[in-house]
């Protein structure tokens, strides 16, 4: 019989008992008989009789000390004293950090879609902890959020009053409501909760099934290099037919800020939070004195998909570009992958490398496809008019940021156009953004 954690002292100590009470009786047993001896018992010195006793006696002592040191590594044996691993609790191995996913919610009862597309895809409960965030008081969409009980944590925004704005801000007190409210959450995670890292995504966002591989494997490359600050899920240019559809594992570095399922630092905040905008907070952070040259992760194959046209944008983009994004459906083992390439230095010369030295073509070559061979392809803009009459005829964003267009690395756009990678390139030489280019 196996004995309990609980029961090996019990367990040990009856044994040693009983054993010893066994080798008393045996040892007594060796002592004369009063019967047996009793004619020579007058014949034999009293002094034998005690030689025999004391004989018995250091006997006892020494079998005794024997179970003794039995009874010692029976307490030290790891097998009887250390919990199996069977039977332990699954916690957190030391080296597995965790990541906390913060949904950011307000007044749509959708959020129903995001969380349940997060708990299908999660791997861990411990290591990636859902937050929700609820702004504006919404009982509806409270009550959605309460139903999934301890799977997520439910937090509400206390300040639910109007933010006085200049009049002709009035129409965006939206857009200010959400900047305070992204402030607060962060605020819970990074200084209340003490986490180190987090994935923001919104209520309208459904993720894909490798989403928190993606995320654990970029991870490390986040803390170590110092000219990111972010990894995005999103790629602005991510509809079907625009992404290879081969490559659901290559990645991007990329100096225009994403957004749209995100991770960030601890560190970043501390940064970013003295000065954290009232409003506009997404184009805040794509400005030149929040950037600061740095860049983001971002995927060919969108891991998140916005299904949310009704928000405080009206759907601005929703209808021609963001419905039509293309969420990855294949589960990319990214914590295998050597993602090295994403190094700085190393991504920087193979990307220039790769863009400049491809065939040179011009946008009536791809549009009446003239283009031979399987590419890729380089068309170059030469200004901020060419670079958006170009980006609109070939269906891709054509807006800028300061400066940087979406997707933009160096000033390149990369995207797939009838099976073709084509790269939208500044000049050979380019050095900076031109950040009047808005």
């Amino acid at each position: 019989m196996i004995c309990k954690r609980g029961s090996v002292i019990f367990c040990g100590i009856l044994l040693f008992i009983s054993w010893n009470a066994i080798l008393v009786i045996l040892l007594w047993g060796r002592l004369p008989s009063s019967k047996q001896n009793a004619p020579s018992r007058e014949l034999r010195p009293a002094n034998d009789v005690l030689g025999d006793i004391l004989q018995v006696v250091d006997t006892i002592e020494v079998e005794l000390e024997k179970q003794n040191q039995i009874l010692i590594q029976i307490q030290k044996h790891p097998l009887v004293w250390e919990p199996s691993n069977r039977n332990k609790p699954k916690g957190i191995a030391p080296s597995q950090p965790v990541i906390p996913i913060l949904v950011i919610a307000c007044n749509r009862i959708m959020v129903k879609r995001c969380l349940d597309k997060l708990l299908q895809h999660r791997p861990s409960a411990e290591l990636h902890p859902i937050i929700v965030s609820q702004d504006c008081g919404h009982a509806e969409t409270s009550e959605v959020i309460r139903s999934y009980g301890s799977q997520v944590t439910h937090l509400k925004q206390p300040d639910l009053s109007d933010i006085a704005v200049r009049p002709e801000h009035k129409k965006f007190q939206g857009y200010y409501k959400i900047s305070r409210h992204y402030h607060w959450a962060l605020n819970q995670v990074f200084k209340t909760l003490s986490h180190s890292s987090v994935v923001i995504v919104e209520d309208d966002l459904e993720v894909a099934p490798d989403f928190f591989e993606y995320f654990r494997a970029l991870l490390p490359l986040l803390k170590s290099d110092t000219s990111l600050w972010c990894v995005s899920a999103w790629n602005d240019n991510g509809r079907d037919g625009f992404v290879d559809p081969g490559k659901a594992s290559l990645l991007y570095r990329t100096d225009f800020f994403p957004g749209l399922g995100w991770m960030l630092l601890k560190e970043l905040w501390e940064e970013l939070e003295p000065k954290w905008p009232a409003s506009f907070w997404d184009d805040w952070m794509r400005q030149p004195e929040q950037r600061r040259n740095r860049a983001c992760i971002r995927p060919e194959i969108s891991r998140t998909l916005t299904f949310g046209r009704q928000g405080v944008s009206m759907g601005q983009f929703y209808d021609k570009y963001l419905r039509y994004i293309k969420l990855n459906t294949e589960f990319v083992p990214f914590t295998k992958l050597d993602l090295g390439y994403l190094n700085e230095e190393t991504y920087r010369e193979n990307f220039k490398k790769e863009v400049y030295s491809a065939q040179v073509v011009t946008y009536e070559d791809i549009r009446q496809g003239l283009l031979k061979g399987p590419g890729p392809f380089c068309l170059i803009y030469s200004s901020k008019d060419s670079f958006k009459m170009l980006a609109k005829n070939l269906g891709i964003m054509d807006d800028l940021k300061s400066g940087v267009p979406r997707t933009g690395y160096r000033g390149v756009v990369s995207f797939f156009s009838r099976g073709r990678r084509i790269y939208l390139a500044p000049p050979p030489g380019w050095t900076q953004y031109d950040h009047t280019w808005s």
